[in-house]
């Protein structure tokens, strides 16, 4: 069951100083990106969780794709990253089936969703078999931020800015909620989910950095 009171989960604060020149184009891209978001949902903060989640879960498709071919390709072990990075993509996924019972997309924002999840498909799948590394750190980064996005949409709930609505079943059957549990107790899972994607993926950045994976 998620335990909702464990503040030792993960450090919500983290954040990977850039340490080298893909470091800061990642993270310059990933700020870019932040701001567009904030331009076009400001403090919509289901509806964006929608459309985000969208993007969210194409990196852990592409890596644990292009992972699983290069294992074959060269036939030896993954060190267990396939499996990382599609259960990456599957949460991401359970994410977006919990906040569309929320927060319904626009016709708008389901052309957004069309549109970005194309681009960022190509781009990512491209980025990924160039530079693997800062394909990674690209959603390390992009975790920070959802971290941060989610922890400012927890505070619209506490204010009672943003309505304390119950939490889907299904959101309950796959987090092990509290039968009576309500959005703040689904941001508060899914915030934790991110914070782990974050590090996982920054982890699998310093690992390619320190050649411990090839």
């Amino acid at each position: 069951m998620f335990d909702l009171q464990d503040p030792s989960r993960h450090d919500l604060t983290r954040h990977h100083a850039p340490a080298d020149l893909s470091d800061r184009v990642a993270l310059r891209v990933v700020k870019l990106m932040r701001v567009f978001a904030d331009a076009f949902f400001s403090k919509r903060y289901g509806h964006r969780a929608v459309v985000l989640e969208t993007v969210a879960a194409v990196p852990g498709m592409v890596g644990g794709m292009l992972q699983h071919l290069k294992a074959i390709r060269r036939i030896r072990d993954d060190q267990g990253w396939i499996r990382e990075l599609l259960d990456e993509a599957e949460n991401e996924r359970m994410h977006l089936m919990a906040f569309i019972k929320i927060a319904q997309p626009s016709l708008l924002e389901r052309g957004l969703i069309l549109l970005g999840q194309g681009v960022f498909f190509n781009l990512y799948f491209l980025l990924y078999i160039v530079a693997p590394k800062t394909a990674h750190r690209v959603v390390g980064y992009l975790e920070e931020e959802a971290v941060i996005s989610y922890t400012q949409y927890l505070a619209q709930v506490e204010s009672g800015a943003v309505e304390n609505v119950p939490a889907p079943q299904m959101a309950i059957d796959y987090w092990g909620l509290p039968q009576d549990a309500r959005l703040r107790e689904l941001i508060v899972a899914v915030r934790a989910d991110e914070a782990g994607h974050r590090d996982k993926n920054h982890d699998f950045a310093d690992a390619i950095r320190d050649k411990l994976h090839d």
